[in-house]
């Protein structure tokens, strides 16, 4: 009996483009470290002394980790509801925090003491930060109110009620030890001034503000919300400089590094991304298991952690450099490799005698579990193992390659019998998300006509069926009417190509325009039509 011959997965070559040095450098992280907590991650940030120590609210604590070993160094637990935005100071010798008690926390980084309590807000208190200069602490909260607070006395020394929602972010101008920004619910972000009674500067970011900062010149300022971020120029009075964002959903928080040059915005689409903060363009983009609210970078760009609102806490090192440094090391290492390989070849260079026998080695290789059921003719739990979850979403050419094995066999009407309501949507589900690409459109249309052929008795009386078989006519009639949109063009093109050709050949020495000289024509004629239309 001849061996089994599996299943032969056609699968696609790779396109790998080229790797800029910055995807390089964010790529070259280590697998990230988790830590599970019981509640969400809702703010990152690092001291700004050594050994930098990141704080990480969450839940009713503020968690100060070991950047080298991951461990808790120190945990400040009292507070008996949830903390929000620990930050610290720039001495990095003082935190403070709010939270749902709607009471302001000053804590000690040394110990675990609360130095002072800051009453006077009425909701929860969502921002709380401390002044450039580190004299005071200015917090906004649910109340509407951003209020300012005297650290020496305790007391408040300044409020502004000019919010109409939730105030939820914030940050200190650091050239500046009275200029403070802050974001609301309301859409606006101001300048307050707390040397005034009033902001001084008011910007419309057009949705919710989860996240504002300063660069560090204090001149612009950027608000994210939405799924995209503004950039503002204070100097300027609040004009619109730019506006990026390469996010899905909501960005809800922004992370400046300095020393890079880098904005690392989070989002709840599970993606973290990297722009330029010179330029605002994007340079890299990191993958999450859950939506994101919080990432931070320490100050020498060696950790990267972002927290999640799952509760989980990522934490990625950057990778040592392992290559040699001195002479010593250098020898070393070549002694390690000739050692090692002298243990594997160990034995390769026996000759064999004269009266031995040589017995071959035959090793088995391991089937899939769909090859195995197709091994023993067990079609329908062929199927099943090719359309698991864990196959069919990952690997969708390993599901469809054993479909086509069961349409040489002939089986796969078989195999499609006795199937429940749910597998069948399961099935309708995943056609029609692979019916637009052109490796799988043949099998998806086999496999759509021999489910119509077993189960057309059955569809009228189900209105899921139904209904999934709707969505799959309107998918294939959307492929059908972008394939006539793309020929027609195929059709213009090729017109325009041949009377491109033909001017050349009546005229060699016509100059045909680059695509950036269209371009610019294009922008000019579009800005005269627009001032011609003002002046009307």
């Amino acid at each position: 009996m001849g061996d089994f011959k599996r299943t032969v997965i056609r699968e696609l070559p790779e396109r790998k483009g080229e790797i800029s040095p910055e995807s390089k450098f964010w790529s070259d992280f280590e697998f990230p470290v988790t830590v599970k907590e019981f509640d969400a991650i809702t703010h990152l940030e690092f001291s700004p002394i050594e050994p930098y120590q990141f704080a990480a609210t969450t839940s009713n604590k503020v968690r100060l980790f070991n950047p080298i070993n991951n461990q808790v160094d120190r945990t400040f637990s009292r507070f008996k509801e949830k903390a929000y935005c620990g930050s610290f100071r720039h001495d990095g010798r003082l935190m403070v925090a709010g939270g749902e008690e709607c009471v302001i926390k000053l804590l000690d980084i040394s110990g675990r003491a609360i130095l002072r309590f800051f009453s006077g807000h009425e909701r929860p208190v969502h921002l709380s930060k401390f002044t450039s200069d580190g004299l005071k602490i200015f917090s906004g909260a649910d109340d509407t109110t951003v209020r300012c607070w005297d650290i020496s006395s305790g007391e408040e020394v300044q409020q502004f009620q000019e919010f109409k929602d939730h105030v939820r972010c914030g940050d200190a101008n650091k050239p500046s030890r009275d200029i403070i920004l802050t974001g609301s619910y309301d859409h606006t972000a101001r300048l307050f001034d707390l040397r005034t009674n009033s902001s001084i500067m008011n910007v419309n970011h057009g949705k919710p503000i989860e996240s504002a900062t300063f660069l560090p010149s204090g001149n612009i300022f950027l608000t994210a919300g939405g799924n995209y971020v503004k950039v503002w120029d204070a100097l300027a009075g609040g004009r619109l400089l730019t506006t990026f964002g390469n996010s899905h959903k909501t960005i809800t928080s922004l992370w400046l590094h300095e020393s890079m040059g880098r904005i690392l915005t989070g989002s709840l689409d599970m993606h973290v991304k990297v722009y330029d903060a010179s330029t605002f363009g994007l340079v890299a983009s990191l993958d999450y298991p859950a939506p994101v609210l919080c990432v931070a970078v320490s100050p020498v760009t060696n950790l990267l952690v972002a927290g999640m609102s799952t509760g989980l806490l990522s934490i990625k090192h950057k990778k040592k450099d392992e290559t040699p440094q001195t002479e010593a090391e250098r020898q070393q290492k070549q002694r390690e490799k000739r050692l090692a390989l002298r243990y594997f070849n160990k034995g390769n260079m026996y000759i064999p005698q004269e009266g031995d026998t040589l017995v071959p080695l035959k090793e088995r290789e391991g089937l899939p579990k769909y090859d195995r059921m197709l091994q023993r003719f067990e079609h329908s739990k062929a199927l099943d193992q090719a359309f698991a979850i864990g196959v069919r979403i990952p690997k969708p050419h390993v599901t469809f390659s054993v479909l086509q094995e069961l349409i040489r066999r002939d089986t796969l009407k078989a195999a499609l019998s006795g199937r429940n309501e749910k597998w069948i949507r399961l099935m309708l589900h995943f056609l029609k998300k692979h019916i637009s690409n052109p490796n799988f459109v043949s099998t998806v249309t086999d496999v759509v006509d021999i489910i119509l052929d077993v189960y057309e008795p059955v569809i009228g009386g189900s209105e899921e069926l139904k209904k999934g078989f709707t969505t799959l006519r309107d998918s294939i009639e959307k492929e059908l009417k972008y394939h006539q949109e793309l020929e027609e063009i195929q059709g213009m093109l090729d017109a325009i190509l041949i009377a491109s050709q033909t001017d050349l050949d009546t005229n060699p020495d016509m100059v045909i325009a680059e695509r950036d000289d269209i371009l610019k024509a294009s922008k000019e004629d579009m800005k005269t039509e627009a001032e011609n239309a003002l002046k009307r």
